[in-house]
This record gives structure tokens, C-alpha cells and sequence, in this order.
């Protein structure tokens, strides 16, 4: 079995992933599907995952892609998730996904005690009232003057295919946005196009292509398809792919072929790759099994009970800290590192962190250290969206 080393490994799917310097420049789009979609469950995750990936990105490029456009847009996939994928992704995301997704969309409307009957009759006043147009949940619900629960209603019709989430209502912060139909976005999307084997396999080989070297056991988790669907489309995709160890974390791990060759001609990068990344990064949650770029004793400072990432900073692929951002009248971002990294890393460190705090607010920003973190697990759920707030002993970095 060929053996692979694992920093080397590491570099390489950040090249894929848009994150080092030879690949942080490229097309929204290009960059959105070599990643493997672009997480979209919290409203600045997908903004903050470009800016990390292309140095002149600005928040009103992905704007114009989304809802100008129109070449990508969100739809909820993998586990259940919102992403966002581009045009010729969506039929092949959706497809694969939509027993899971559907299933659990129709549970949570009927929890929220929307029956057949109302959902038939209300799902087709929304249809009628939306073409042409846009209208937020609050807008939908004031028209149709119902008692009912609309948010649950819409959810289904966006898993659907029949609705599809658009533009935020308060811009690239806003958790509310408005609803549209799918055909006026994509009136050239067939999403019965495939049928569910050619699109589980299809997605399988993406998910190879954006993350391999990877497990199976990855695979499974990412998709949320499970075990025994992943391993039918790895069969099915058997003479395309190479199994190989890393010895530092294992066996049974799989790449494709024409990956292997390109990781041969793989040139390192010649200076530490840094990056912060926002929490639910398609890196961070890309992988069930995270030895790879974190520490163990670590793992709860990073992800919390449910499996969320939170904002990290990264040095060649791997997790050496974690950083937040302080709205207000004086904008701030916090950094917490996990050892000490000599004062040349630290200094590139903190000049991102400025760079980002300056993305994030549009005005200078401090950065600041703390000295220490309470562990996600020992947090309240959505922590890792904050995992650094209430931290109050903090201390400034002198860069020279």
C-alpha cells in the first residue's frame, strides 16, 4: 500500500481547498465547487470561507453570484445542511440527499402541526403569491392570514425544489432573508434529471475530489448517506480510485487516481500556510475522523457536543488556535493559541487577524490574546459561533 505523508497530505488538500498561496485566487464558482459547497446554515460563514480563499474577494462579489446572477444557490443537502453549490451541482447535491432531507423536513412540519390538507393548500397560495416576486416569511404569513406555521411550511417547499432562499433582508449579517421561486432562479434545472444511484455516486467522487485523502467512515458522515450507501458507490467507483496509509494516523484511506498523480508533482509551499477560517468551514467539517489537523486533547476547545467547528487558525492544515470578533463601538478580535509558536507565526497571526476583523466590520480593529478558554463541551449549544466571549483576560501582542 502506498504510504503518504501526512504534512505533505494536509498541504495538498488545502491546495484543493482554495487555502494556500498558489490557489487562493480563482472564480466564486470554481472555488464554491472545488471546496464541496460552501456551508450556508449561518448567514457570514459563506463570506468569511471566500475571504479566506481569494485575497480581493468582497462580500458584494458573492451578492451578485447568488442573486444577481443567479450561477449558484442554497439548497439543503449533506446532513441535512444548507449549502451553497453552483448551478450544475445543485441537481447532483439534492438528488442524492433528498430522501434524507425530505424526511426530516416533512417530520418538522408535521411536529409543528402543519397537516396534508393545510400544507397542499397553503404551499399552493405561496406559489401563486411569489411569482414574480420575493417576499420574506413575516410578508408570506401576514398575507396568507393563517394561524399556521409557515417557517415550517417554507422549509419544505425550499427542500422541495419548489422555493429557494434569496437575498437577506438587512444584508450579509441577516439571519432573515427573502423566498422566491426555484424555476424563476433556475428555470433550467431539472432536478429529476438523475436518478439516486448516479447522483450518490457522483457526489461520493466530489467528496473524493474536495477531501481525499480520505476514509470511508469520512465519506459516510459527510454525505449523511451512511455506510451502506458509500460503500456500494465506492465499489462502483473502484477503478478510479488508490487506497493508501498515513502511517502517522492509519490505514484505509482513498483518493482518486488522478489525484495521486497530481500529489506526486506537488511542489510544498516554501512559508507556513496560515489561515483563519470561520466556524463550519467546509475544511473544518469535512472529516468524521479530525486527527488529521487536531490534537485530541484539544479536540472540545474546537468542536462542541453536536460535531461544530468553531472559528479556528490553522498553520499548515492543522488546528493551533481559535479566534473571535467583538462587534461594538471598538471593534475586536480575540485570539486564543493552543502553544507557543515563536514570534515570527504569532506576528503573521495577528496581522491576519487584523485583516479579517477589518473584513468583518469595515473599520481598524484590535486584536487581542487570551490566556485562556472554557471548552465547548462545557458551553450551552451555539457556543462555537462565540467560543471565545466572556473571555476577560486579555493581553495585547507587540509585533516588533
Amino acid at each position: 500500500m502506498d504510504a503518504l505523508d501526512l504534512n505533505r497530505a494536509n498541504l495538498f488538500v488545502l491546495s484543493k481547498q482554495h487555502l494556500t498561496s498558489d490557489s487562493d485566487d480563482g472564480e466564486i464558482c470554481q472555488i464554491v465547487n472545488n471546496v464541496g459547497g460552501l456551508h450556508a446554515t449561518g448567514s457570514t460563514t459563506p463570506y468569511l470561507s471566500l475571504h479566506a480563499r481569494c485575497c480581493q474577494f468582497v462580500k458584494e462579489d458573492l451578492d451578485v453570484e447568488l442573486y444577481s446572477k443567479r450561477t449558484p444557490g442554497k439548497v439543503r443537502c449533506v446532513r441535512k445542511t444548507i449549502y451553497i453549490h453552483t448551478k450544475d451541482r445543485i441537481p447532483i447535491v439534492w438528488k442524492a440527499t433528498a430522501g434524507q432531507v425530505l424526511r426530516a423536513s416533512k417530520g418538522f412540519m408535521a411536529s409543528r402541526g402543519v397537516t396534508d390538507e393545510v400544507y397542499g393548500k397553503l404551499s399552493q397560495d405561496i406559489l401563486q403569491m411569489l411569482r414574480g416576486r420575493e417576499m420574506t416569511a413575516a410578508e408570506i404569513k401576514a398575507t396568507l392570514k393563517t394561524d399556521s406555521d409557515v417557517s415550517s411550511i417554507l422549509y419544505f417547499m425550499c427542500d422541495h425544489g419548489l422555493l429557494i432562499r434569496g437575498r437577506p433582508v438587512k444584508g450579509w449579517k441577516d439571519r432573515s432573508h427573502q423566498y422566491g421561486l426555484f424555476n424563476d432562479y433556475f428555470p433550467d434545472i431539472n432536478l429529476e434529471g438523475l436518478n439516486a444511484n448516479e447522483a450518490i455516486i457522483t457526489l461520493v467522487k466530489l467528496y473524493l475530489a474536495s477531501f481525499g485523502p480520505a476514509r470511508e467512515a469520512d465519506a459516510a458522515w459527510w454525505t449523511g448517506l451512511g455506510k451502506t450507501k458509500v460503500q456500494w458507490a465506492l465499489k462502483e467507483l473502484e477503478d478510479q480510485l488508490v487506497e493508501v496509509s498515513i502511517p502517522e494516523i492509519g490505514e484505509g484511506f482513498i483518493m482518486l487516481q488522478s489525484d495521486r498523480k497530481r500529489m506526486e508533482a506537488f511542489k510544498l509551499p516554501r512559508e507556513p500556510v496560515i489561515n483563519l477560517l470561520p466556524s463550519l468551514d467546509p475544511y473544518l467539517m469535512g472529516y468524521k475522523e479530525r486527527e488529521r489537523y487536531l490534537a485530541q486533547e484539544n479536540y472540545s476547545l474546537v468542536y462542541d457536543r453536536s460535531g461544530n467547528a468553531t472559528s479556528t487558525i490553522m498553520v499548515d492544515g492543522r488546528v493551533v488556535g481559535v479566534w473571535d470578533f467583538e462587534g461594538g463601538g471598538e471593534p475586536l478580535v480575540k485570539i486564543f493559541l493552543f502553544r507557543e509558536l515563536g514570534k515570527p507565526l504569532r506576528d503573521e497571526i495577528f496581522t491576519k487577524a487584523e485583516y479579517l476583523g477589518e473584513f468583518i466590520s469595515d473599520m481598524e480593529v484590535r486584536v487581542m490574546e487570551c490566556a485562556s478558554m472554557i471548552p465547548l463541551s462545557e458551553r450551552t449549544a451555539g457556543s462555537f459561533m462565540s467560543p471565545l466571549k466572556g473571555s476577560t483576560d486579555l493581553y495585547s501582542h507587540a509585533k516588533n
